[in-house]
């Protein structure tokens, strides 16, 4: 997570808009599988503003991760 969270800052800091999503979107992947559903939430959906402003298809796949990390998120409140 840290090689990630690396990685989010530099390409911040360079401007490479399509790897900082594609890096919130793993960030994101990994929040999901360690049960943080907020903290996922926190990096897809920028990761999926991001992708949708390029009008990438990647934003398709990030969108339905989305969903279902909100659903699993909304699950947990019950």
């Amino acid at each position: 997570m840290a090689l990630y969270n690396q990685s989010l800052e530099i390409s911040q800091r360079i401007g490479a808009v399509r790897t900082q999503a594609m890096t919130l979107r793993r960030l994101g992947d990994l929040a999901e599988q360690q049960g943080e559903y907020t903290k996922a939430i926190s990096y897809l959906q920028p990761a999926l503003e991001i992708l949708q402003r390029l009008e990438s298809p990647d934003a398709e796949s990030v969108s339905a991760s989305l969903a279902r990390v909100q659903q699993k998120a909304e699950s947990e409140e019950d």
